[in-house]
């Protein structure tokens, strides 16, 4: 049996075989969402071929059950390029994720804001992202379709589903452009003088490679950054993963009330 089909197996035993509507993926500091899930929690030791997500603040776990009535697979954490330098870290477990039968994918993450009109506790929607890593997880697939088309690659739909939901719930959603680093050490200012020159709006650590691995295996992607700080230089606190966690809750808050209600109106 390949690991795709014995950890598909492990699952459906565990947690039935209904076809979850959305895959969430959370961010640092972001994991305590999973643990309001209706369902069953598989750590990801449990499941062949998924990795280790070996960062503090996250949570490595798939929960699959009910959020708002819907049929939820939220993974407590995320493998990051940084941890092994291998940018397609999360194929295997988005895989699974698409053979349990999801098509729909939403990514948190915590990230630097560029803009002084998104402080601390504020969330960002995606509209595009940056590649600033020099990686890419498609490199070293035989086919093809590594040639993936990025274009929408933050699927309008999504995005417009989740603007509604938080007009819906009074917060402020603005979107704006991801500039994805390698980490795991933080940006120097000169880095993020040059984001803002290109058009970056937040900077981090993540979600770019999953937005891309997501559209070459087929789901919808859509993806919101909690503030956490501001990027280095742009202000004089203290930047750190310690404080990246502890400032998480200011808008982990606010994002798990958007979710919740794009949920319940999806």
């Amino acid at each position: 049996m390949s690991k795709n089909a014995e950890a598909l197996a492990l699952i459906r035993d565990r947690a039935g075989e209904e076809a979850p509507e959305f895959g969430l993926i959370l961010g640092s500091g972001l994991g305590h969402l999973s643990g309001t899930v209706e369902g069953v929690a598989i750590p990801y030791d449990n499941l062949p071929g998924f990795p280790h997500a070996g960062v503090s603040g996250h949570v490595s776990e798939l929960v699959i059950g009910r959020l708002e009535g819907k049929r939820v697979a939220v993974f407590g954490g995320r493998s990051h390029y940084y941890e092994s330098g291998r940018a397609d870290a999360m194929r295997f477990p988005l895989e699974v994720l698409a053979g349990l039968g999801c098509q729909r994918l939403i990514l948190t993450n915590a990230a630097g804001s560029l803009r002084q009109t998104m402080p601390l506790g504020s969330l960002m929607m995606l509209s595009d992202h940056i590649n600033l890593s020099g990686a890419n997880p498609l490199i070293g697939e035989k086919t093809d379709a590594r040639f993936q088309p990025m274009t929408d690659a933050h699927d309008p739909d999504l995005r417009a589903g989740l603007k509604d939901a938080a007009q819906s719930e009074g917060i402020d959603l603005p979107e704006g452009v991801y500039c994805w680093f390698s980490g795991p050490s933080f940006e120097t200012p000169a880095e993020i003088r040059m984001a803002q020159i290109i058009g970056g709006d937040a900077v981090g650590m993540s979600t770019v490679p999953e937005i891309i691995l997501g559209r070459f295996i087929g789901l919808r992607c859509a993806a919101i950054s909690v503030i956490t700080n501001m990027g280095a230089g742009l202000s004089d606190e203290a930047i750190s993963h310690d404080h990246t966690k502890a400032m998480a809750p200011l808008g982990a808050a606010k994002l798990e009330r958007v979710l919740r209600r794009f949920l319940r109106d999806a």
